[in-house]
């Protein structure tokens, strides 16, 4: 069944559950209703006996030396004196399931026999109200001649008064009132299904119209958003969630096509100016000082190539979030932050260049959510932007600890950085232009993968221009 409902639509499924609780709910209130209308129809009836006995009694009471007057008709009711029934207009099968007196002391247990059914006492203790001195009448259930009688009697000296209803009228307005309660319940369940079924669907069709729109934009078939309606409620936040994440998605795709794009152009012109080398060594095969040049111009040719590679991969690797949960010390850090300006001081751009570092890091125990390599390109690839900037000038590195935080910063007494190329310093193969001659050199990945690493490790990365000329690129790190 649960497999069933599973398979069911939205709709379907609200429509099903409201019909259940709306019938649950409304079977409920016609057993209530039918025992209230059951329980007044027997009070009734035992309430109509006990008036039709009340004259009489009070007649014998009144005249105890004459017979009461005959009952009117279609009035039940029969009176025992001196072991006779002087009145009788009682049914033969209800005279003979009555006992010789009336306990009107409280309820009569066991069953009487009439007629071959039998009767049972209800209710002995209510009040029968035909007794102005306040007497009560016993009242008793009788079947009889396939019919059920209400029975109220009383024991006024040596004479019994009984007097009987007929059922019937009671029980015909029961077996109506409870096939309006079918009816009725039937129809007020009809009406809930329908009610369900409209208003679900008219819940659901921005979902339907979010639905076909999603659609359209995953055949190509359409641009823009999600429809959002006017309506403040839960599916017009989940139109804007859905929005947001397609935009991403389409921030990624151009991401990603700008990079394919990008990453053609760079490798496109390594690989031109590799194959022209290869080309002038095969011309200069016999001239080995040319050859030796043209080897040497390849060999530069397929570092940048390789360098090229591996910092695509390691951008993959960072998308993919590898190396994520690698921790590393504050002791490892410096360790790798003096291997670093160690060759950094090895390229031939330092020739010129004085590098140098500064450490401030009291706590060497603190651990930090990046590893020692990933670390290591950080300040390789900050050192060599600082060193391409700053040529014939300094390269300042420094590494504190401050506030739970490691800061890393490198800077250079270079020209700065063009005002208008800091917004874009860290996207993916983004250069500044002629005037910086180059300065964050390379590909245009360097600083894409400082920032990509220290993000995965919590922090951030950024590049500013010093008031006293230069460039000042920051790492920060958050202590784990």
């Amino acid at each position: 069944m649960r497999r069933w409902l599973l398979r069911r639509s939205i709709r379907t499924r609200i429509t099903l559950g409201s019909v259940a609780v709306g019938l649950v709910v409304l079977s409920a209130a016609s057993v209530a209703l039918h025992h209230q209308v059951r329980t007044a129809t027997e009070d009734t009836d035992r309430s109509l006996a006990a008036s039709d006995l009340a004259p009489f009694v009070q007649d014998l009471r009144q005249n105890p030396d004459e017979l009461p007057d005959e009952p009117t008709r279609g009035v039940l009711v029969g009176i025992r004196a001196d072991g006779r029934w002087v009145v009788d207009t009682l049914p033969r099968g209800v005279r003979e399931a009555l006992p010789t007196t009336a306990d009107t002391s409280g309820p009569t247990d066991g069953r009487l026999q009439g007629d071959g059914d039998g009767d049972r006492d209800r209710d002995g203790g209510r009040d029968g109200s035909g007794d102005r001195d306040g007497d009560r009448a016993a009242t008793r259930e009788v079947r009889a001649d396939g019919r059920t009688y209400i029975v109220a009697g009383l024991q006024v000296g040596d004479t019994v008064v009984w007097a009987a209803r007929d059922t019937r009228p009671g029980q015909e307005t029961i077996r109506r009132v409870d096939r309006s309660l079918v009816v009725g319940t039937l129809l007020a369940v009809a009406a809930f299904a329908g009610t369900a079924w409209v208003l679900t669907g008219l819940a659901l069709r921005p979902v339907a119209r979010m639905r076909r729109r999603a659609e359209d934009l995953g055949d190509g078939g359409a641009d823009g958003h999600l429809p959002v309606g006017p309506a403040e409620d839960e599916l017009a936040a989940l139109a804007r969630t859905l929005n947001r994440f397609v935009d991403r998605q389409h921030e990624n795709a151009a991401r990603e096509r700008r990079m394919v794009s990008d990453a053609a152009h760079e490798l496109r012109t390594p690989l031109a100016a590799l194959t022209a080398r290869l080309e002038l060594a095969h011309r200069h095969s016999g001239d080995a000082p040319a050859l030796e040049g043209d080897l040497t111009a390849a060999e530069r040719d397929a570092a940048r190539l390789s360098a090229l590679a591996a910092s695509l991969l390691e951008l993959s690797r960072l998308d993919d979030g590898a190396d994520e949960h690698v921790t590393s010390t504050a002791d490892e850090l410096v360790s790798e932050l003096m291997a670093s300006v160690d060759r950094a001081r090895a390229l031939p751009e330092a020739v010129t260049t004085e590098v140098d570092f500064v450490t401030a890091v009291p706590d060497g125990d603190a651990r930090y959510a990046i590893g020692r390599s990933a670390f290591a390109r950080v300040v390789d690839n900050l050192t060599a932007n600082a060193l391409a900037a700053a040529t014939g000038g300094s390269v300042q590195v420094d590494l504190a600890q401050r506030d739970d935080e490691l800061v890393l910063r490198v800077l250079d007494d270079g020209p700065g950085v063009p005002d208008a190329f800091l917004p874009h310093a860290f996207e993916r193969f983004a250069r500044a232009d002629a005037s910086r001659n180059s300065a964050l050199g390379g590909s245009g990945l360097g600083l894409a993968l400082v920032r990509g690493t220290a993000e995965r490790a919590g922090g951030s990365a950024t590049l500013r221009n010093r008031e006293t000329g230069g460039a000042a690129a920051e790492v920060r790190l958050p202590r784990r």
